[in-house]
């Protein structure tokens, strides 16, 4: 039995809490946040026997296998170093830290102590995502990916959630303190669906970050909320990246195109569609085409519909699925569900594109003075 702890009681935790608990063979011995009543509540909300305000307390007196940490990114960091330290394995929510240097120090202190970390990206163990996965794996594309599109739109910026009037009615919101600010919150899943396809280790990366006119419109000059990406090395592999909090409709597609056959990955129709590199001929192209996709849409349909009737369709399934393998990779070694190459990449992408984001906002900054 994995006895399992959680860190952070947030909105999120909530979620980790749901998937582990309909995971056989693990047990959630504790939860902990600086704040008594995050805690008090999750851990009675969920009966949860222990609950916790301090971590060192967490650790000694529970002793987890396993911790899930799901507190803002700041602290990180120094939570996985402290569990790594104590013996524990470590679920990262994401982003994993905020600085490549960190991720690099973590990963090495786990190989070193024969422990083993993951990071939160879950939309990747979707099930469109895991079919996606094997079709690479079985030659599908004609080889490995040629071109990759990755699309995060982010609309509850422009809708005006709860969230977005916090952000933006707080000049002292967390999310505004990190190297990247709202794109360091939002960007890890996008990147790290390039990451795990990507043939090298040292992309290089040409980034455009800006605030949109219409939060400019409301008097929000920081938050940069439109990201374009170009993402290429000299293996000519390339990349789109396209964050966005105005287009409509608002995407979360990953597009992959090989020299055969491309594939088209929609998490929130949950559609695989595959993309066939063999044209048909004279106007056959205009009738066949459209009927072959017609048909592969149908499709997607009615396997979304059995997956319902089998109660393992939900939001978070891609979660529970991740954590189960984390967890299998402890109890029986098998291999990792992400590779610490593809955390080490998503890293040190994302730092690439904040730095020149900022290079951008300061040179922006001297031409008006």
């Amino acid at each position: 039995m994995l006895r399992v702890a959680v860190v952070g009681c947030g909105k999120i935790a909530d979620s980790h809490v749901s998937q582990i608990r309909r995971i056989s063979g693990s047990q959630i011995v504790g939860v902990c946040d600086r704040e008594e009543l995050m805690a008090r509540q999750l851990a009675e909300r969920f009966h949860i026997p222990r609950y916790f305000v301090d971590l060192s307390e967490l650790l000694d007196e529970t002793r987890p296998d396993v911790v899930h940490i799901t507190t803002p990114p700041q602290s990180h960091f120094r939570i996985a170093k402290r569990c790594l330290e104590q013996g524990c394995h470590v679920y990262v929510e994401k982003p994993f830290t905020l600085y490549s240097s960190d991720t690099e120090e973590l990963i090495g202190l786990a190989e070193a102590r024969s422990l083993k970390l993951t990071a939160g990206h879950d939309d990747q163990f979707r099930p469109g995502a895991r079919r996606m996965r094997q079709l690479v794996r079985d030659g599908y594309l004609g080889g490995p990916p040629l071109h990759i599109e990755s699309y995060y739109g982010y609309g509850e910026i422009a809708e005006g959630g709860p969230y977005a009037r916090a952000l933006l009615g707080d000049k002292n919101h967390w999310v505004r303190t990190l190297p990247g600010q709202l794109l360091h919150n939002i960007i890890s899943h996008g990147i790290a669906r390039i990451a795990e396809f990507w043939p090298t280790e040292a992309p290089r990366i040409l980034a455009l970050g800006f605030t949109s006119p219409a939060l400019r419109t409301m008097g929000e000059s920081e938050i940069v909320d439109e990201l374009r990406v170009i993402i290429s090395d000299a293996s000519a592999v390339t990349a789109y990246f396209t964050v966005s909090s105005q287009l409509r409709p608002s995407l979360h597609q990953l597009r992959l195109f090989g020299s055969r056959n491309g594939l088209l990955f929609d998490p929130d129709n949950e559609t695989l569609i595959r993309l066939t590199g063999r044209r048909y001929k004279s106007y056959a192209e205009h009738f066949l085409a459209p009927m072959v996709l017609a048909r592969q849409y149908v499709s997607n349909s009615s396997r979304n519909v059995r997956t319902f009737l089998t109660n393992d369709f939900h939001m978070k399934s891609g979660m529970k699925y991740l954590i189960e393998s984390f967890y299998r990779s402890i109890t029986e070694g098998t291999p990792l569900p992400i590779s610490y190459r593809e955390i080490r990449l998503t890293a040190r992408i994302m730092e690439d594109i904040f730095e020149q984001i900022q290079e951008f906002s300061v040179a922006d900054d001297a031409k008006r003075c």
